[in-house]
């Protein structure tokens, strides 16, 4: 294996600059639970200011955000709409029916993205009989369309549904930072057609840990309690806040970088033969790409890449995922191309056996 690992597992997997480092080993805090923790309630601040929100409220994770958000949104025996494909209904434990019994209605949509027309007859009659529709989510950009970005008009759509429909909005915004800067959309252009907004600081960020929530301050207020009762509240957390801090005023246009990385290994994954982008149009920082079946799994193609120096993920049986974050290069991303690309045509000659361990991924 090589000692020069390309890791494109995940944008998680960064670790803090030295100058990150020294902000947080330089933070001003407290106890956040008991009292206010000064460098906690300015991430706060900020995060509600670029988002256009009343109020915020910081998280370990995001998972915890976006499960309070469906909890502050619905009671028990209610129910949520999603794309099938989203991180809340796929990797989070079915949290919000173990924590909060609500039930779920998914959407098929394409490549994460699903019309009004979907949706139109999936709020439920309002009698005894049946479950309350209460809420729609949304997820952008999305994670297992390859970093999709939701088409904006779409959205705009889709939320003025809802609100047609009486339901609320929620907006799981894990890298909404990447859409911004991608699409050239602003952050609160994106939040404004939401009542709460879900955004993570530990992606492209760089952040070590750590999520917000922002909407209303009534809701962000009952918000807190919640995190309270799912053991989310944290002391001196302004340690890790002043990470999210500066990932906030340095790291946020860079992502652009990243972005660029992404299209070079999408191109060279265009050039070779036995490998298909799905989705063909890659947004911004995330590349799933499909193996051909007759060729190699998909765990076994991410094992021989390993073995050569790059690092990734199988999330499927036939599909690859790369993600492109701060702590890669451009030479690295230059690197990782070439050596996927020979990686598949040494397979493709039979120079390389790669069938892996399983088909488990």
């Amino acid at each position: 294996m090589s000692t020069s690992m390309i890791d494109l597992r995940s944008d998680t997997v960064t670790k803090p600059t030295a100058a990150m480092r020294r902000a947080m080993a330089e933070a001003e805090v407290g106890d956040d639970v008991i009292g206010v923790d000064p460098t906690v309630a300015r991430l706060q601040e900020r995060i509600a200011e670029m988002l256009g929100k009343e109020a915020a409220v910081y998280m370990p994770s995001g998972s915890m955000t976006n499960q309070i958000a469906v909890r502050v949104h619905c009671k028990p025996g209610d129910e949520f709409i999603c794309d099938a494909g989203c991180h809340i209904y796929n990797y989070e434990q079915a949290a919000y029916a173990s924590l909060s019994g609500v039930a779920v209605r998914t959407v098929q949509g394409e490549f994460g993205v699903f019309q009004p027309a979907d949706v139109e007859d999936l709020v439920r009659p309002d009698n005894e009989h049946c479950v309350r529709t209460r809420l729609l989510t949304l997820e952008n950009t999305h994670n297992r369309a390859s970093g999709r970005i939701q088409p904006y008009d779409n959205l705009v759509a889709l939320c003025d549904w809802a609100r047609s429909q009486g339901l609320a909005t929620h907006l799981d915004g894990a890298r909404l930072f990447n859409a911004a800067v991608a699409s050239g959309v602003s952050l609160s252009d994106w939040a404004q057609h939401f009542d709460t907004v879900s955004v993570c600081f530990s992606k492209g960020l760089g952040a070590p840990v750590g999520s917000a929530l922002a909407g209303p301050a009534e809701l962000i207020r009952e918000a807190r309690r919640h995190r309270k009762a799912f053991g989310g509240g944290m002391r001196q957390a302004g340690i890790i806040a002043a990470g999210a801090l500066y990932g906030l005023e340095h790291h946020v246009e860079r992502l652009a970088e990243d972005h660029e990385h992404a299209q070079i290994l999408a191109n060279a994954i265009r050039t070779a033969d036995g490998l298909e982008l799905r989705p063909e149009e890659v947004d911004t920082n995330i590349v799933i790409f499909r193996v051909d079946p007759a060729l190699v799994t998909a765990v076994g193609f991410t094992a021989a890449l390993k073995d050569r120096g790059v690092d990734c993920l199988s999330v499927g049986k036939d599909l690859v995922r790369l993600v492109t974050h701060l702590d890669v290069t451009r030479e690295q991303i230059m690197r990782g191309a070439e050596i996927i690309v020979n990686t598949i045509d040494e397979i493709r000659a039979g120079t390389l056996d790669a069938s892996g361990a399983g088909t488990q991924y």
